[in-house]
């Protein structure tokens, strides 16, 4: 079982991701709606995974994983997002995230891509 904090500035998608980590066995320890809200949440909450969409307000996903990774470089990030073009993809994987699951998200697929992010 992880601890995870999940950013998405959709509630719908929020409350999705929330429902099948716990059916998977996890636990949601926060929720951010903006990349600058996740930025700090993780510093307080430290948990072992970040759920993430890359088109968020305040601050993108791609600069809130740049932000996260300069200063905790072991920070585990895996995105979700409606985005599939080669380079967001890449950015956000040169960024620091472990794994990209294009939206719309199943539990396998966020699955799968839990047990990269730990693997």
């Amino acid at each position: 079982m992880a601890n995870f904090l999940i950013a998405d500035d959709s509630l719908v998608m929020r409350k999705t991701i929330k429902n099948f980590l716990e059916q998977l066995g996890h636990q949601v320890i926060g929720e951010a709606e903006n990349g600058l809200e996740v930025y700090n949440k993780f510093k307080d909450l430290k948990p072992d995974g970040i759920l993430m969409d890359i088109e968020m307000p305040v601050m993108n996903g791609i600069e809130a994983i740049k932000k996260i990774k300069a200063e905790f470089e072991n920070a585990k990030i895996l995105v979700i997002s409606n985005h599939g073009e080669k380079n967001l993809v890449m950015d956000a994987l040169k960024a620091g995230a472990k794994y990209y699951i294009l939206k719309p998200l199943t539990q396998e697929n966020l699955k799968r891509g839990v047990e990269i992010l730990f693997s």
